[in-house]
């Protein structure tokens, strides 16, 4: 489906919500229009998420287990931990960023750092009723992450979620499926 011809507007779809339009301004954090409004989203995120699939890229490639912890820091900003094992050089790594709203704390569309002032989008597209699982796009189409609290997605989850990816212009068949076998 063409971006003109997405509705600009959320719905709700199947046991959960997205929004209907996320072109390339939603992407790169420039407008929130096109992200899903969520209240009180950092009481309902604030635990560990796994990363079920993802893009490659190289901050994470070779990793499994990978997992997302959110947390609230005393200023305002959203601690970011995340964390997996290495499966060539048996080790797990971690790195710790912080993340802040673009706009509100009521608006999904929020701007990560893991590297001093440089910043990344990091926007959620859709998000289940009881915040168990998330489709996450970064600030263009590189970047996508599917995350759930639990080690598997269940399958309608997952096609609704890569339905929702594809007609927002992502090339799905290039996500990796994240291996969790620890805790």
């Amino acid at each position: 489906m063409a971006y003109s011809a997405l509705k600009k507007t959320k719905v709700k779809i199947r046991s959960g919500y997205i929004c209907q339009s996320c072109t390339q301004s939603a992407l790169s954090f420039t407008s929130n229009d096109y992200i899903i409004q969520i209240k009180n989203i950092l009481t309902r995120i604030s635990n560990r998420l796994r990363e079920n699939y993802v893009f490659d890229f190289k901050f994470e490639r070779h990793l499994n287990n990978t997992t997302a912890e959110y947390s609230l820091n005393d200023n305002g900003t959203i601690r970011v931990k995340n964390r997996g094992y290495h499966t060539i050089d048996k080790e797990w790594r971690e790195s710790i960023g912080k993340a802040k709203f673009v706009k509100d704390d009521k608006t999904a569309m929020l701007k990560v750092s893991f590297f001093g002032p440089f910043y990344g989008g990091y926007n959620v597209l859709a998000i289940d009723d009881d915040y168990k699982y998330a489709l996450v796009a970064g600030e263009s189409l590189k970047y996508l992450w599917i995350l759930s609290r639990e080690t598997t997605l269940p399958e309608d989850v997952k096609e609704n979620y890569l339905n929702i990816a594809q007609e927002v212009g992502y090339d799905t068949s290039k996500l990796l499926w994240i291996k969790h076998n620890s805790n």
